[in-house]
């Protein structure tokens, strides 16, 4: 080992992939712990720090050129010792000098002053906080104007970030390329606007309103101050909107319709999507490969917009005509929709995978597809993972055709009432799937799984049907 180059004994090293096994390597001789020390890049820490300063400091001595840190608290309780606060932000700017990378996790003790020190962080680039419940707008707001290499923020449950100043400076930055903002109450989409110039950089997207809050506040008008615009988002790769208001012809509405490089998008119960915004994401992203789609419930229209939601299959239809790289599509209806308000046919369902190459198909509580479907499918060519979940329309007819679908490797079902042994008895011995999955199916039995797949899950609990 003494006449190995250092370089090797590096390469050798970052080949051990788990953190309990490269501890365990760097003990067997003097030369492994001193390279190892040197060339740990990444760091993970949580409850088992303690105490937690003391401990955070010797770490940081020991490895001078972390990169990135992680530290959570997930599960933490205060028999388990006193969590990090703002004095380890301190420790970190001291004693890391290539820190890149923080995540912050569960961390109830940070304030804005720890903020405030990782400003030192010259190199700082990505910061992750998840549920930091005592960092407001005036942290954000400091680290943004103290770290100008700053390309990734994401901020989850951050009940306490009110003040949006720092999306301003975010966008007279112009640096931004991975945005996450969730369930940070006091954010709603009428702010997004002020990043301004930044859109233009954004690759990543993630934006999520806490529905709770959004429900008790049906009447927030803060939409209403973004007006029609031209946002230059021509960068942007992934979208994912969650809760969301969309207004006609502005705000969120007016981005849709102007990704021209947008490869996956995620509308996850966003109230007012219509055909045509539908239609003018189809028309300007024709790079796009994956689309989700849950469509919320229908009682909850009339509160929030004076329009119901209209979907139709013209949305379907455009999808097929401009997407040619369609892979994957999921769609699901949450419950209590109502077909008069919003549905896909069947025939709008298939015109996606009769004109895209789809590999992957998921739907959830959607009744219009049935075994004629399943028929149809046997011509899918491309299809290689298909999910349904409450499609209770198809049957053991349906379930039939699986056996000649020509690229299907991966079949889940999931809370189906219309399927039993009988429709998976034509798999059993073919070797046609790879994994057959199997959740909440009253009719189906584990035993009636047995030889339908190289590999098959079954787990069944049936008190959502009471």
């Amino acid at each position: 080992m003494d006449d190995l180059p250092d370089q090797l004994v590096w390469e050798i090293l970052d080949r051990i992939m788990k953190t309990t096994d490269r501890n365990n390597a760097s003990l067997a001789c003097k030369r492994l712990y001193m390279l190892d020390n040197e060339q740990r890049h990444s760091l993970r820490v949580g409850c088992g720090l303690d105490p937690a300063n003391e401990a955070l400091t010797a770490l940081c001595i020991r490895f001078p050129n972390l990169a990135k840190v992680e530290i959570s608290y997930a599960g933490w309780m205060s028999k388990l010792g006193k969590q990090l606060d703002d004095r380890g932000l301190l420790i970190l700017s001291d004693y890391c000098p290539s820190l890149r990378n923080l995540t912050l996790s569960y961390c109830a003790f940070i304030t804005d002053v720890g903020l405030r020190h990782l400003t030192s962080c010259s190199k700082l680039s990505t910061l992750k906080l998840n549920f930091a419940p005592r960092i407001t707008g005036c942290g954000i707001l400091s680290l943004v104007l103290g770290c100008k290499n700053l390309t990734v923020l994401h901020l989850i449950r951050c009940l306490n970030v009110s003040s949006v100043e720092w999306l301003d400076h975010i966008g007279n930055l112009e640096t931004l390329e991975d945005l996450a903002i969730k369930n940070c109450r006091a954010i709603g989409e009428g702010d997004l606007v002020k990043l301004g110039a930044s859109w233009r950089k954004l690759r990543h997207l993630q934006f999520e309103v806490d529905a709770n809050y959004r429900y008790m506040k049906v009447h927030d008008r803060s939409v209403d101050r973004w007006q029609t615009q031209k946002v230059p988002c021509e960068n942007m790769l992934e979208m994912s909107l969650v809760n969301c208001i969309i207004h006609p012809g502005r705000g969120l509405a007016s981005v849709l319709g102007q990704c021209e490089n947008l490869e996956s998008i995620s509308l996850d119960m966003c109230v007012g999507i219509r055909d045509c915004d539908i239609i003018s994401l189809s028309q300007k992203s024709r790079n796009l490969r994956s689309l989700s789609l849950r469509v919320p419930s229908d009682y909850s229209l009339p509160l929030l917009m004076n329009n119901p939601l209209r979907l139709t299959d013209e949305s379907l239809k455009a999808l097929a005509q401009n997407c040619s790289m369609l892979e994957e599509i999921m769609i699901s209806f949450s419950d209590g929709e109502f077909p008069s308000f919003s549905s896909f046919t069947l025939n709008g369902i298939l015109s996606l995978v009769k004109k895209c190459p789809i590999r992957k198909l998921a739907l959830d509580h959607v009744d219009s597809f049935n075994d004629d479907g399943m028929e149809a499918l046997c011509s899918a060519q491309y299809l290689e993972f298909l999910q349904f979940v409450r499609c209770q329309e198809v049957s053991d007819e349906g379930l039939q055709h699986v056996i000649h679908f020509p690229s299907l490797r991966t079949l889940r079902l999931v809370k189906c009432l219309g399927v039993t042994d009988d429709g998976l008895k034509p798999l059993v011995g073919s070797q046609k799937l790879e994994l057959l999955a199997v959740e909440d199916c009253p009719q189906i039995s584990e035993r009636g799984l047995q030889g339908a797949a190289e590999s098959v899950s079954f787990r069944q609990d049936l008190s959502w049907m009471y």
